[in-house]
Formats: structure tokens, sequence, C-alpha cells
């Protein structure tokens, strides 16, 4: 009898094979200046002791395809992903004077690319790449990875759940952040993370063993 692990320890792998990819990071076109990024102005203690363009550049290197395939779990349109990633690193340059800690600065983009995820889904975002076409993601780097069957069935199941479920998910389970944490980042109310995380894990749970099912009685 095979041994089916807890849907947590599941969705934790899957998320973890999805978003920490190392693939190569498609072309990058940052627009250079002194103490700005991207035309943006900076300015106090940030901008004379950090290159932002050089920080932002690095990040984009580090994280822009996890980005990419995050947003992919909250929209289906890849070009609009892309777009999100793009408008996101835009609003770091712009808050890179407000970043204490630089390494939180991977948590802070993915809260970004959460939430403009759900403004897009609420509102139908326009593409943002005429207005600022500063980062220029390629498409084409999901045929970059390989997942296994099983990481694949929880992802499936996962982009099935509310938005907010979904996103409470991935804070929770790939960014291993707290119940206050994840309030913050979202905007909402402790109680409403605790509603979101049991709801999520409980309907994940029935989806991945309705699917099991189905693939025993296809055997």
């Amino acid at each position: 009898m095979q041994v089916v692990e807890p849907t947590p320890a599941r969705l934790q792998d899957a998320l973890r094979a999805w978003l920490a990819v190392a693939v190569p990071i498609p072309a990058l076109a940052w627009a250079s200046g002194d103490a700005t990024a991207g035309g943006l102005p900076l300015t106090g203690t940030v901008a004379a002791t950090l290159d932002v363009d050089r920080f932002v550049a690095d990040m984009f290197r580090a994280e822009g395809v996890s980005l990419v395939r995050l947003a992919r779990l909250f929209v289906d349109d890849r070009n609009a992903a892309e777009d999100l990633v793009q408008e996101a690193f835009i609003r770091l340059a712009r808050s890179a004077r407000r970043i204490e800690d630089p390494d939180r600065a991977p948590a802070y983009l993915r809260s970004i690319v959460l939430n403009l995820a759900r403004d897009h889904n609420r509102r139908g975002l326009v593409s943002l790449r005429h207005r600022s076409p500063i980062i220029d993601v390629q498409a084409g780097i999901d045929d970059e990875l390989v997942l296994r069957e099983d990481q694949l069935q929880v992802l499936d199941a996962l982009r099935e759940l509310p938005a907010r479920q979904r996103a409470c998910l991935v804070l929770r389970y790939y960014d291993e952040l707290g119940i206050d944490d994840i309030a913050a980042t979202l905007g909402v109310s402790r109680n409403s993370v605790k509603t979101h995380l049991q709801r999520g894990l409980a309907a994940l749970e029935a989806r991945l063993t309705a699917r099991g099912a189905e693939g025993e009685e296809g055997r």
C-alpha cells in the first residue's frame, strides 16, 4: 500500500519544486542611472549607499523566473503573469529606500505579485508593457521545468481554489510566514487568514483524494 504524505507536506514540496527553480533567466533590460531605477528618483540614505540599478537587476536574475511561476498560479495568461512581475520590479525600485533588510526583498516582491494578481483578477488589468518597458521577460520559461506527476496534481488542485485561499497557502507553505505576517501582506485580519488556511487545506485535500480515487479506478 502506497504511503501518502499529509497534504501540507505535499503542498510544500510542490511549491518548492515549482517556485524554487534554477533555470536560465530570460533577457533583462534595465535602464541604468545614477541613484535612479528606470528613471525613478531615489533620495535619502539608500540612494547614497545602494546601487539601485544593480540591486534590482540582481534581484531579477535571482527571482524573476520564480515570480512569473508564482503569478501563473493566479492568472491564466502567461503574458499577464509577466506583466505583473514587471510591475512588481518597478515598485521594488520605487520602494528600495524603504527596504531596511535587502534579504526581505524576495518576500516583498512575492507580496506585490500576489496583490497585483488579485487586482488583475478583480478588475482585469490591461497590459503594462506599453507604459513601462523596463523589464523584458521572454515567454517560454515554463518549458524549462519538469515536475513529478504528483507535484503537478497538487498544483492543478491548488489553482482550482479561490484566489485568497491560494495566496494564504503559498505564503504559509512556501514563504513559511506566520498568521500575522500573512495578514499584513494581504491586508486581511488574522481570523480571515486562519479561515482561508483551514478551508484551503480542506478543499485541497478533498481534491487530491478525489484525484487519487480516480487514478485507482483507472488502473
